[in-house]
């Protein structure tokens, strides 16, 4: 019985990654990578093409669909479970890749909860990796949270007025996924006053990275799904 690995590859910088997960990925018999479209490339594979042997290790792409429909993800969730496990009793060692964090927003997580249910005996271990939200606030320079000061995470699709209430409730709000209500956000945030204390980053890591501070900048700005808010 081999071991499953969940190796968070952080935001897309192959120099972010930790020497844990390099050594992982170079040792694992089988790569799986997440995409949500077969059409596009994967990111956490793409961050990882240095780490890994092609000849030699098999490299599975595996698609997720894009959606909050529960009748399409659960049949992809359990899909990808079953062909790690397949492989972690046939002696093969897994390591599914994940951008950020295995257990930050990571569709790792219903996976941990099949395997756990339905393959209690393979072995599991998660590797952790570096958030979007630790390198988006590094590569600003802006601190997160100092003395006693709050934060919280929103995925901006919980809607805008879970925003509104957190940004009269923490002193720093972090929004991710803020493409899909990207200009109801912008109004939000003139409304409130906080065009001087946004940060808008996206593809943070990547030769893509943009980092933003200027608020006309940012509202004119058409974002990619791989974009967050750093709100002070």
């Amino acid at each position: 019985m081999a071991t499953v690995y969940a190796v968070g590859v952080g935001p897309g910088d192959p120099e972010l990654i930790t020497r844990k997960a390099e050594r992982i990925l170079r040792s694992a018999d089988v790569i799986l990578a997440p995409v949500s479209n077969p059409s596009e490339a994967s990111v956490a594979l793409s961050t990882i093409r240095e780490f890994i042997d092609e000849d030699r290790q098999e490299i599975i792409v595996h698609q997720f669909p894009m959606t909050s429909d529960r009748s399409r993800l659960l049949p992809a969730w359990q899909g990808a479970a079953a062909l790690i496990a397949a492989h972690a009793e046939a002696g093969r060692s897994v390591a599914f890749i994940t951008i950020g964090d295995p257990l930050f927003y990571s569709t790792f997580i219903y996976l941990l909860r099949i395997l756990r249910e339905q393959w209690p005996q393979i072995p599991i271990e998660i590797i952790p990796g570096i958030s979007s939200i630790n390198a988006a606030a590094s590569e600003a320079a802006i601190p997160l949270v100092e003395g006693d000061e709050k934060m919280v995470v929103i995925p901006a699709t919980a809607g805008i007025e879970q925003i509104k209430t957190a940004l009269a409730t923490f002193e720093t709000v972090v929004l991710l996924k803020v493409k899909p209500i990207y200009s109801e956000i912008i109004k939000l945030l003139r409304a409130t006053g906080r065009e001087q204390t946004t940060v808008f980053v996206e593809r943070v890591g990547s030769h893509r990275q943009n980092i933003m501070t200027d608020f006309d900048q940012i509202a004119a700005h058409s974002p990619d799904y791989l974009s967050l808010m750093i709100i002070k």
